[in-house]
């Protein structure tokens, strides 16, 4: 099979190299799938670059980077029904814990990893569900139904706040989004009731105005750290802070008097630890969405899998209308 991979941290031009390597057969459990698409997050940056605090070296000698992805299944281990061969799937957790990802024109893991794709579902839109999909699915539902509540959704020019906001819109909730005026439009026609300017200077307030006085039922936060102090604000007694992210302010003061008298839930969402029982129930309803025509999965670019390292620099620059994928084929 066709790669790329790394072996030491750096810049994506300096250490991603293409290599070709023997296809791992699939053991007991697991099914090979031909890689059509391979998606690129910001994880998958920070992994490759080497910034996550205290790892020095990666953890495998050679790292075919990336978790989500899609294609065909290939081949099937023992256990694993022949049926599934030929079938087109979506992948989850692809490189966690594990040395060999997506960036590849096959891989090979466990079957409950390749998920079926709904007929009517593109395989580019398979290769952002992993991360993205999941983790969007996880700020909005991970406490249930959301019909008849109030979601703020931070950053919902994001690729997450995105589909988190359609998720939002489809599962009956009123949505109020933040997000840079450049994307404002794009927020309101994914169905948005309100959009507002995250640097706005009265933040909270406009939030609240726009829930005619109301305080917030959930959060779903791209930037805890940094809006930790907002969120406390708007938010409802017993309410949800789903955070997802905090890239500016990893380590955050908490006014935790005033939580603490909301009995707020914070709930720290990282997708690639989210138990099997709750991910299939977050993968039910994606499908639902995707089915119902209530859920588009916007793409940015597409890069050759020989400029995966033009994919990375994509997602590092930031400033793009949808994902980055790489075409393994």
């Amino acid at each position: 099979m066709r790669c790329v991979f790394y072996d030491r941290f750096g810049p994506a031009a300096d250490v991603l190299t293409p290599d070709t390597i023997d296809t791992p057969a699939p053991a007991a459990g697991e099914v090979t799938v031909r890689m059509a698409f391979s998606g690129v997050n910001p994880s998958d940056i920070k992994a490759r670059a080497g910034s996550r605090p205290g790892v020095v070296k990666p953890a495998f000698p050679q790292v075919i980077p990336h978790s989500d992805g899609a294609g065909v299944i290939e081949a099937v281990g023992d256990g694993v029904s022949s049926d599934r061969i030929g079938t087109r799937v979506w992948i989850w957790n692809g490189q966690w814990q594990r040395a060999f990802g997506t960036a590849s024109t096959h891989i090979t893991l466990p079957s409950v990893q390749a998920v079926d794709l709904p007929g009517a579902v593109s395989l580019e839109t398979g290769a952002v569900l992993g991360i993205p999909g999941l983790t969007a699915a996880e700020a909005v539902f991970g406490a249930g139904d959301v019909k008849g509540q109030t979601l703020l959704i931070s950053g919902g020019g994001g690729t997450v706040g995105y589909l988190a906001v359609q998720l939002a819109v489809w599962g009956g909730a009123r949505v109020i989004a933040t997000c840079s005026p450049r994307d404002m439009d794009r927020v309101k026609d994914a169905g948005a009731d309100t959009v507002l300017d995250y640097r706005s200077e009265t933040l909270a307030a406009d939030i609240i105005k726009a829930n005619d006085g109301a305080l917030i039922d959930r959060i779903a936060e791209v930037e805890f750290g940094a809006n930790v102090a907002m969120n406390t604000e708007v938010i409802a007694q017993n309410g949800t802070i789903a955070a997802y992210g905090s890239q500016i302010e990893m380590a955050p003061t908490l006014p935790f008097g005033p939580l603490l008298f909301k009995a707020v839930t914070l709930d720290i969402i990282l997708i690639y630890l989210l138990p099997l029982r709750a991910r299939l129930e977050r993968i039910s309803r994606l499908h639902a969405a995707l089915t119902e025509g209530a859920l588009v999965c916007p793409v940015a670019q597409v890069y050759p899998l020989a400029d995966c390292a033009a994919a990375h620099d994509a997602v590092l620059s930031g400033a793009r209308a949808g994902a980055i994928l790489v075409d393994c084929a």
